[in-house]
């Protein structure tokens, strides 16, 4: 199904600032149900908030997420919207960003979406503070990085040349370049997709900042810190994923206290609209997440079987017959269901009934 109207979308961009002056920018948006925190997505590479919002990569996550969630994103510092200065890039780094945006934001607990090098940080941060984080999703993820894993030579000399290959051709028109980095992160994309991640590219960084963070990322170490995360835990992970082996998120799974580890049937190291994998993977963080906003416990029987016929295509004079009531009564019980799912009119519900398994009988 298409996902619906992205007129929620606004370019609100805003600034937190950390330790040094350097300002983070970040925006939020998504309409979240009452009581369920948001879920603030941890900066990862190749960042742009203000690109997010028609950008084929990621457009459709704040889309489709921000039906039930409150979404939160920031650029690290050196890329996108917010600003340098000369803190070594690391873990240290990482944590006082995202703290400075949750804070600005105002949450006194907050979810924490950690993809690849960006778990992480989201790690750290739900140990230094646990109870502030409700939830954390972890997605394509590692606790430790290449460098900390006892590489071989053939593994090391991959990693400088993958590096080498950033300084000299980050974000440039070189088809060859481009395609091979396509090809590893997202090799089941669409050729607009393909291009958009090229796009992406060029917006988040320079080619030194992209080679400073790939180094930094393979020296990522937070295996110590995994048995002390307190907070429920999802691990999710491509199975074909080529960027991050299957089993490091199944080892990181492993480490963290009662978490829960799901695969998902796809290559992209990243999830893609249009993928098999892209519902599911929306689905269960809106489920871990947010579970109250989800499922049929929250509707009456009469919510439900308006839920069915909507999905079934009926128009409201059809409704009205087929439940024995009244169409200006249809009109208002539909009203307030909109309301309900804070979804704006009737494609919006065709479209999330449908995919909720309603019109079906």
């Amino acid at each position: 199904m298409p996902p619906p109207p992205a007129a929620a979308l606004r370019a609100e961009l805003r600034f937190a600032r950390v330790g040094s002056g350097a300002r983070i920018a970040w925006a939020a948006s998504g309409q979240g149900a009452s009581g369920s925190p948001p879920l603030v997505r941890v900066a990862h590479w190749m960042t742009h908030v203000e690109h997010d919002l028609t950008s084929l990569i990621w457009k459709p996550w704040l889309e489709r997420l921000g039906r039930e969630l409150r979404i939160i994103r920031y650029d690290e510092r050196g890329c996108g919207r917010s600003s340098s200065d000369e803190e070594p890039i690391g873990i240290g780094a990482s944590v006082e960003e995202l703290e400075a945006v949750i804070d600005a934001a105002g949450h006194e607990q907050v979810a924490l979406l950690g993809m690849s090098g960006a778990a992480a940080a989201a790690i750290a941060y739900a140990v230094r503070h646990p109870g502030r984080v409700s939830h954390l999703v972890l997605v394509g993820s590692y606790s430790q990085g290449i460098l900390r894993r006892s590489p071989t030579p053939e593994q090391v000399a991959y990693l400088d040349a993958l590096i080498r290959l950033m300084e000299l051709s980050w974000g440039k028109p070189v088809p060859a370049i481009q395609q091979f980095f396509t090809a590893l992160m997202i090799p089941d994309a669409t050729p607009e997709q393909a291009a958009a991640l090229t796009e992406q590219q060029r917006r988040s960084c320079d080619a030194a900042r992209a080679a400073s963070i790939q180094r930094a990322r393979a020296g990522i170490d937070v295996k110590a810190l995994l048995p002390q995360v307190a907070c429920p835990t999802l691990v999710m992970h491509s199975e074909g994923d080529a960027v991050v082996p299957l089993e490091q998120g199944r080892a990181l799974a492993a480490e963290i206290a009662g978490a829960r580890f799901e695969t998902m049937p796809t290559r992209n190291h990243i999830p893609l609209a249009g993928d098999g994998a892209f519902e599911r993977f929306c689905e269960a963080i809106t489920n871990f997440v947010a579970p109250a906003s989800r499922g049929h416990a929250q509707f009456s029987a009469r919510e439900r079987e308006l839920l069915d016929t909507v999905a079934r295509g009926m128009d409201n004079l059809q409704i009205a017959a087929h439940l024995g009531l009244a169409e200006k009564t249809v009109r208002n019980l539909l009203s307030r269901l909109y309301g309900k799912l804070a979804i704006e009119g009737r494609p919006q519900a065709i479209v999330w009934a449908r995919e909720h398994g309603y019109g079906q009988r």
